[in-house]
């Protein structure tokens, strides 16, 4: 059988409970994709963030509150729980980050993004089961709903989280 993709753009995020869909986003760089999925429910969800925290730009945070690692998370763990999903039963997976040669230097915004999850979700009670972070190359992530497998590709290669 043929999935669907729904796509997660840059400052987005998705979520679904078709088993016949793969949510999927592209060129994570020094941007964090996010995996929430609910095994029990079979919900599932992906965020796609670009910068650590939304106190560096509050006006900016109002309008594209999935531009950042705290906003975006609160909104997609709530909008989960909101169709059934557990926060308990969560499974928590991470790529990008990546340290890239385009953009400004010396800001290591790849790094500030993967410090920046890891303390929203110490502060939501939950904890990442797996992630794909760092390096120099970008990163396209595919969760499928039916069963929650996430893919991670990575110059040419597709790793299981």
């Amino acid at each position: 059988m043929v999935k669907t993709k729904k796509t997660v753009d840059i400052s987005d995020a998705a979520v679904s409970r078709n088993p016949n869909e793969v949510i999927v986003t592209y060129s994570l760089g020094s941007c964090v994709g996010v995996s929430l999925y609910d095994p029990a429910t079979k919900i599932g969800g992906m965020l796609h963030y670009q910068l650590p925290e939304s106190k560096l730009d509050p006006e900016k945070a109002k309008r594209l509150p999935f531009m950042f690692a705290d906003t975006g998370i609160k909104l997609l763990v709530d909008k989960m729980v909101s169709m059934g999903a557990s926060k308990k039963r969560m499974n928590v997976k991470i790529a990008g980050g990546a340290a890239m040669s385009t953009g400004p230097k010396g800001f290591d915004i790849g790094k500030r993004n993967h410090l920046a999850i890891r303390k929203v979700f110490w502060k939501l009670g939950m904890f990442i089961d797996a992630e794909d972070i760092g390096g120099t190359s970008p990163r396209n992530m595919y969760l499928d709903i039916a069963d929650g497998t996430l893919t991670v590709r990575c110059v040419g290669r597709d790793k299981k989280l």
